[in-house]
């Protein structure tokens, strides 16, 4: 029988107009304030449809605060003007973290978690079936802390099927700026990692402009969080252009203090050959 080889990346991302779940193992804790108000063995991670970031949902049994139904009428689910296009990925707009979680896809209701005088809101899911009955997603940013097991986690709740692989290089990688050699390495760090584009981690030494530290910070859950920086460069898209991870988590500890640069808006040579510009959601910040 004649079969057709399937890319593991349309496997993978095939069901994402899907409802979609899966169990995990861990001990998954959750703070508002100083209290715990979520511990869970029995939590699961939950993608709703378009949405390429899990969040925890778990019993409604093992949240330890009120659950309060905020009214009868059903969420209002969001239309194809939400979203970011990435063709590479799928045909309709996906939702990456920066979609609030207010934005959903899937039939439910509201339902806020009470502490005190904190209230933070949580999503209930319409007829999910036998496997998330009962079950309350949760709002990854709306809590003060989360952990899995006692390790402290950031960004939101790391995905089972995503991965980070750090690799040195002695490929010449050159960055320009409008037209500016901003950076030039031998001895970069390639970091690739699921469904994106390759990054670049150069050392600052390898860096031919003076980096000015922003007050933007971002936090990936597999990373930890990034420093941005400002090449000084006369170019409007300059701004943020690159950043660092000063105190990385353990599974990025190879690109502590070196510098990446966002290769959507910079042109990017490899061993002297132009590369194109990723379309990604951060093609546009």
């Amino acid at each position: 029988m004649e079969t057709m080889a399937v890319r593991q990346r349309d496997s993978l991302m095939g069901p994402l107009d899907q409802l979609r779940y899966e169990p995990t193992a861990k001990r998954v804790r959750a703070t508002l304030g100083d209290t715990t108000v979520v511990d869970s063995t029995r939590a699961v991670l939950v993608w709703e449809p378009r949405r390429v970031v899990p969040q925890y949902a778990v019993p409604a049994s093992d949240i330890l605060a009120p659950v309060i139904d905020v009214g009868d009428e059903p969420a209002s689910e969001v239309d194809e003007s939400v979203g970011v296009r990435l063709p590479e990925v799928s045909n309709r707009p996906i939702f990456d973290p920066s979609v609030p979680f207010a934005a959903h896809t899937s039939p439910g209701r509201v339902v806020e978690i009470t502490n005190g005088a904190t209230r933070v809101s949580a999503f209930r899911l319409d007829d999910p079936g036998p496997s998330l009955a009962d079950y309350v997603v949760l709002d990854f940013d709306a809590f003060d802390s989360w952990r899995d097991e006692d390790e402290p986690l950031v960004g939101h709740p790391r995905d089972p099927f995503h991965r980070i692989d750090i690799l040195p290089s002695s490929r010449a990688v050159r960055i320009e700026v409008a037209g500016t050699v901003v950076a030039e390495s031998e001895r970069a760090m390639f970091l690739f990692e699921t469904l994106l584009p390759t990054r670049f981690y150069l050392p600052r030494d390898d860096v031919r402009v003076d980096l000015a530290e922003s007050d933007t910070v971002t936090y990936c859950a597999y990373k930890g969080r990034a420093t941005h920086l400002t090449p000084d460069v006369a170019a409007p898209e300059a701004t943020d252009l690159a950043w660092s991870y000063v105190d990385p988590l353990v599974d990025a500890e190879r690109v502590r203090g070196l510098v990446a640069f966002y290769t959507e808006r910079v042109d990017l040579a490899l061993d002297g050959e132009p590369v194109e510009r990723p379309l990604t959601p951060w093609s546009r910040r």
